[in-house]
Formats: C-alpha cells, structure tokens, sequence
C-alpha cells in the first residue's frame, strides 16, 4: 500500500529536510493515524506537488516530524476528464463528488439543471459547495493522489454549454441516446467533459442546447443509473478507454 497523504501550504523544510506537520493534519497522523519513526508519508500541495517523506518522530497530540528529501510535480493528465454533475438531492452529491475523486476525475463542476430538486441559493448554496470542495479534498487524501479535481462554482445552462462548447470531446449522457460511450472515438490530449443530468432528466431544451453546442447524447449502458453515480461510472470508462488506467 502506498504511503498516506496529507496536505500541506508548502514545502519550506528547515536545515537537513526537517519538516514538521501540524495543525489538522498534524493531528490527525499524530492521534488519528498514529504514525511512528521510520514509516513513509507524502505530502502534498493537492495541486500536483508533493513530496514523500520519512516519519522522524512525533512531538505532543499534533506534530509530525519528518525527513524531506526533494519535492516532485505530477504531471497534468491527458485527457482531462471534467464531470458536469447537476445537483442531486440529500447527500447525494457528496457521495458523487467522494467516488468521482477516487477514480480519478480532474474537474466537477456543480450544474443547476431546470429539473434539480435541490437549489443552490444564497449561504445554503455556499455551504453545499464547501462541502463539495472538503469532501473532494478528503476523498483525494484517501485515494493517494496528489492532484486533487477542482470542483468549480455552480454553473446555469448557459455556461454548460459554454464549456462544453470548448472541449476536445463532449456528451450527456442520456438513455435517449443512439450511440454508446464506450464506443465513441475519444482524444488523446486536450479536455473531455459529460455532462450528468438529476433525478428527473435532462430537459429537452437542455439537450437540444448541448447539442448545439457538440455534445451529443449518449447512453451509458442498458441500465438508468442514478445520478449520484452515473459520473463515476463513466468516468471509470473513458480512463480506461483513454489508457490512463493502464
């Protein structure tokens, strides 16, 4: 099993790599995690750096002290794979959000379908989308990557399109579809974003604006998948198919 991550401001090490985690995250490797001296850890910025590191001892409930050699880049994956989840209901969305990170989308942006039950308005709307973004972070941690997806502000219609208007490849996925996914020609490089409707469907006036803008629609499989996890599960396909699971 690879090494747990933990995130970190920066990397600024001290004399002979001395680096020490505290906070949060201190705490948490100190009194959750119970790290000892001599067991890897990796820290990382969730934007692609990240460094791995040697545990050298622990200094009360939430100070980790380790050993850092150097500090890596992982490069930006190709293609990108952007998720356009409508706004389920409940909790839902963070167990989308938690599932999609752990496969490896690299962007969710957070859609108010005509058709959502659940509206992201005023301070109830910021507070949905913290929770998007924490539980991306977290999900990202568990899963030990070091570049975790960015989960964008919540987008109309309009801006939808807009994006999907701009990607490499683009769909919605969506049972009235002809063609399958898994049978769609993919890019190499470049962006590829699918757009997953709520509970009660995609609009017509949705689809036919998506489609206006080159993303067609496509089925998934011969099942209806939830909402919740129709972005995983075609998020798992096409990193598959694009080799980025290989």
């Amino acid at each position: 099993m690879t090494a747990p991550v933990f995130v970190v401001a920066h990397f600024d090490a001290g004399g002979g790599g001395r680096y020490v985690l505290d906070g949060p995250e201190g705490r948490h490797a100190v009194s959750v995690k119970r790290l000892r001296a001599g067991e890897d850890v990796v820290l990382t910025d969730g934007a692609g750096r990240w460094a791995e590191c040697v545990v050298v001892d622990t200094e009360g409930k939430d100070r980790l002290i380790v050993h850092m050699d150097s500090v890596a880049e992982e490069p930006v994956a190709q293609p990108r794979v952007t998720i356009v989840q409508a706004l389920p209901k409940g909790d839902r969305g963070e167990l989308a959000v938690e599932t999609m990170t752990e496969v490896g989308v690299d962007a969710i942006v957070p859609w108010a379908a005509s058709r959502c039950i659940t509206q992201w308005k005023g301070d109830r709307g910021a507070k949905a989308l913290a929770k998007w973004r924490a539980t991306a972070r977290e999900a990202g941690k568990q899963s030990r990557r070091v570049r975790f997806p960015e989960v964008t502000d919540a987008a109309t219609s309009k801006q939808v399109a807009a994006l999907l208007a701009k990607a490499g490849f683009a769909a919605v996925l969506h049972e009235s579809g002809e063609e399958p996914l898994a049978a769609a020609e993919l890019p190499t490089e470049g962006e590829i974003v699918l757009v997953v409707g709520p509970e009660g469907g995609v609009a017509p006036e949705e689809l036919s604006l998506f489609a206006e803008a080159g993303a067609p629609a496509l089925r998934l499989g011969p099942s209806v998948l939830r909402t919740s996890t129709a972005g995983t599960a075609a998020a798992a396909l096409l990193l598959g198919r694009t080799g980025r699971w290989s």
